[in-house]
Parts: structure tokens; sequence; C-alpha cells
């Protein structure tokens, strides 16, 4: 049995990871033991000499065993969770613990997904396989090509175990990297991207909801198209036949297509973005809907305001834009920026009309966004009735004892 290295938390700083929470921070460490010259040795977290990237099993104050981790000093996240096992276990047959860890994900996917599906098939830490996010792109003629993101050196370190698991069990005509995130540089580690194997087309075709989308896995935002609201385009898309549709923050056009589908009588999508809009009407020509829905490349704060003074009406509005804050310290700014999209929004909409809004930053949570909503709905004079709270597909697991899991929130209002 290799001794591995031990990580012990300060006294009343273990409650969290005895809870789920995936990761160590390196203020809540107490010492480190590790093993030298044939004896048992502690130190301070600063002044061990365990290398970044090494497997450390976590320990109550007590000398409780919480589980099995990867120490990276570089990052404030010190030791990020990789198991509940000791790490002689994990580590007896790595191979076989990686694919076991993506045959799971998988498994729980396919039942709520067809073969011809896309989805996301890792969601890092919820999927207990910390920092790596893998999206299963299927073609419109059946070619799957998974996109990973390698975010942190705990799963960095297994980078040959987990993509020999992912073609095992994914059989994928193409893999494409998309480690070209900021969050990397925090983990020590440098970006990258590009083609893992064989070189194959990267602007791809997939179908959703019946609607042909054109993603771009290289250069599109992240890792090329937003899975995680599949199931909400559906919703609101009940919404819509027969009605004037706003889609703000449009991205690739998916919300404004479903609704095209549904049968409204007119879309008009926006984003900020030329490459997004470009894209946009490409889906729109795929789709032949161009006599339905046409897209607007435009600031949707100006856009909104144009509309306001314009005396412009519509039935349906949705809002789907990017994380207005990333940080804690700029949830009162984003607060600002989200509460002014909504109250704009509806005071453009007919009597009776469906808001269909969205936040994807976990740092502004449900109980802040809905007071946001309320506030709106306040200094615009309307009443709002929820209809549904919604939040990510079944494709990103929410992790108990992990918030951070849970992101995405989309509410389905009607605007009185």
């Amino acid at each position: 049995m290799k001794n591995f290295p031990r990580v012990f938390f300060k006294a009343k700083e273990e409650n969290e990871v005895a809870q789920g929470f995936p990761w160590v921070f390196d203020n809540e460490i107490a010492s480190v033991k590790y093993f030298e010259n044939e004896s048992w040795k502690q130190s301070s977290l600063k002044d061990c000499c365990v290398k970044d990237g090494s497997a450390v099993e976590v320990y109550t104050k007590a000398g409780g065993f919480l589980g099995t981790g990867i120490i990276n000093r570089t990052s404030k996240i010190t030791v990020r969770m990789i198991g509940s096992e000791h790490a002689d276990k994990i580590y007896e047959n790595l191979s076989e613990y990686w694919l076991n860890k993506i045959h799971s994900a998988a498994s729980i996917r396919r039942l709520n997904y067809e073969q011809g599906d896309s989805y996301r098939l890792v969601f890092a830490e919820a999927d207990f396989i910390p920092g790596l996010v893998v999206e299963r792109y299927c073609t419109q003629d059946g070619k799957v090509y998974l996109v990973v993101q390698f975010l942190a050196l705990a799963c960095e370190v297994f980078r040959k175990e987990i993509i020999s698991a992912l073609q095992k069990v994914c059989s994928p005509y193409g893999i494409f990297e998309r480690s070209d995130a900021s969050v990397r540089e925090k983990e020590g580690l440098e970006q990258k991207s590009g083609w893992i194997g064989a070189a194959r087309d990267e602007v791809i075709t997939i179908v959703e909801n019946g609607i042909k989308l054109k993603v771009d896995i290289a250069r599109g935002q992240k890792t090329g198209y937003f899975l995680d609201q599949k199931f909400n385009r559906r919703t609101a898309s009940a919404y819509c036949h027969g009605k004037k549709v706003l889609d703000a923050f449009t991205h690739t056009g998916a919300f404004g297509l479903n609704a095209a589908k549904a049968g409204a009588r007119q879309v008009i999508s926006v984003d900020i973005s030329p490459e997004a809009v470009e894209l946009v009407n490409e889906n729109i020509r795929a789709n032949n809907v161009e006599k339905i829905m046409h897209a607007e490349c435009a600031d949707v704060f100006d856009l909104l305001k144009k509309y306001e003074a314009s005396g412009e009406k519509f039935d349906v509005i949705i809002l789907d834009p990017p994380a207005f804050t990333k940080s804690i310290k700029m949830i009162k700014k984003a607060y600002g920026g989200y509460k002014e999209i909504n109250l704009r929004a509806m005071r453009l909409l007919n009597e009776g009309g469906i808001l269909i809004t969205c936040s994807c930053s976990y740092f502004f949570d449900a109980n802040t966004f809905y007071s946001m909503l309320m506030h709106a709905a306040m200094d615009s004079h309307k009443r709002v009735q929820i209809l549904e709270k919604r939040g990510a597909g079944p494709d990103h697991p929410v992790l108990s004892g992990y918030p951070k899991s849970e992101y995405l929130k989309c509410a389905v209002t009607r605007v009185l």
C-alpha cells in the first residue's frame, strides 16, 4: 500500500466537504503529512514538499477520512476531490477508474436523451470529475463529435486515461479540445485548443427540437453552443404560435428558431456580435424561415431603449444574456444590468405578454434573480405572474452540497 500524502482540515472547516462540497481551499488546511525517508513528516501547506498534481487523502482535524483529491498549491482551490475512496484503491487501476466515471456519466444521460441528441456528457464536479467539461454533439448525419475542456490540474493529470475512456464509451468521429479558458491560468496551466487525433470539420450541423443548427466548435463561445437551454427553448416555443417575438442575446438564434418552428408570426433575433448574427442568418436559411425570422446586429440595451421610444410592441420577449457577473464582487452592478433589460422588456410587451428571462450566473442566485424580477415589475408599473421556474436540462445535474452546479435560472412569466 502506497503512503499517499494526507491533508488535514483546521478545526470545524471540514463540514462543507463532508456534505459533498468538492473543493478544499488553502485557508482551510491545518497541516500536511507526507511519507519521506521511511517516516511520516508533518508541515504547513506552505512548507510541504508535495508536488502539485499529486493525489492526497483528505482528513478532518480529528483524523476522519473524507476522500481523495488532487493538490494544486498554485490555485486558491488547493485540493479538488476526485473520489470518496482511499487513494490506493483509485491508483491500483487508473484506466478502469476513469472508464467507470465516464461510463456512469454517459449512462445517466441516456435516460433522457436519444442517440441522435446532443448533450453535455460530463459536467465537471457535478459528475465527480473536477474541471472536466465534455459536450457530445451528434450531427444531422449521425457523426458524434466531442468537445472537451480540461479546466483544472485535477483532470489535466489524468488526460490520457480520460481521453481513452471517452473513446471507448462514445466512439467519437472527432474530439476537439477547447481548453482556451482563462481559468486554466489560475491553475498554473497554459490555454490550449485543437484537435485530439484526426482533424475534422470545425463547423458542424446538429438537430435540436427538430431545428437544424450550425455550431462552430472551434471558435464559438465556450464549447460552441449552449446545450443547457434545450428544454427551455421547447417550453418557450409553446407560447409563440401566431405571436410577434423578440429573441434577445440570441447567440445562434436557437430560441428564435424554436419560436418560428412553433408558428410565430414574426421573430426578431438580436446579438451584438456580427459573427453570431452571420451564423444566425445561416441557421435561418437552413430552416427555411426567412419570411418569418430575421437577425439584427445591435446592443440589446440600446435596442430596447430604441423600441420603447418608438412605441414598438411584442407578444413574447426572450432574454438569454451572457453572465453579467462572474464574481461575488460584481453582483450589485449585475443586478442593475439584469433589472434594466427586464424592466424595458416588460414595457415593450402587449397586455398579457410572455417574458421568458434567464440568468446563467451562479453568483446571481435564484433569490437575487427573482427579487430583481419583482423590483423590475414594480418600477415598470407591471404585475408579473411566474408560470414556471426552470433551470438547466438533466444533462447538467446539480450535485448536493455543491450549489455552484445550480447556476441557470429560466423564468416563464406573464406580464400584466
